[in-house]
């Protein structure tokens, strides 16, 4: 066997990135999205379904708490409301299309460009809605906020319930982004 340059008519024994792996890589991508797209549809449909309404001294005077009294919250269920339907719409058919045709590179790169900036986007209204639902549920006494959980449980719950489907989301996004870059640099 030599072990010199390649000759004309000769054939290199150097392995190429087999389909299989590709494959895989393709379906394991493809369920990390339906994850990430059901958590967002979760936490939009969640947050965008909050409300609580609490009786005061009569029935006619009423406090009530909803989602869309908190701007944070509105932007919230937008941007996974956005993220969900990218998952739905342009990533989960291409990455379909990945598992028929393993080989395609420019998609590959279009998601990981994509997926990047929804991840940036989601962490980013998630991280906001954070600090509302932290001063829900513990106030600010320098700012006189009063903590509102212990009245409003249900609506508390909800919303923390809908930021741990975003996180959980946003959880899949950083798993996909590098194992598409790796689907990307094995070919």
């Amino acid at each position: 066997m030599k072990s010199g340059p390649l000759e004309a008519g000769e054939v290199s024994k150097v392995s190429t990135p087999t389909k299989g792996v590709s494959r895989g890589v393709s379906i394991v991508d493809l369920i990390l999205r339906i994850f990430a797209a059901i958590g967002t549809l979760a936490s939009a449909a969640s947050m965008g379904t909050s409300q609580e309404t609490l009786p005061f001294v009569t029935q006619f005077v009423r406090f009530n708490a909803q989602y869309n009294d908190i701007d944070t919250f509105v932007l919230f269920v937008i941007v996974n409301s956005i993220v969900c339907a990218y998952l739905v719409i342009v990533s989960l058919p291409l990455s379909s299309f990945h598992i028929i045709r393993s080989g395609v590179r420019t998609s590959r790169l279009v998601l990981i460009i994509l997926d990047t900036a929804m991840v940036s986007l989601l962490t980013a209204a998630a991280s906001a809605a954070v600090t509302i639902v932290y001063l829900l549920h513990n106030g600010n006494a320098s700012a006189n906020w009063f903590p509102i959980c212990q009245q409003f449980q249900n609506f508390c719950q909800t919303t923390s319930g809908a930021l741990i489907g975003s996180f959980c989301s946003i959880v899949m996004f950083i798993i996909l982004i590098p194992l598409s870059a790796f689907a990307l640099s094995r070919h």
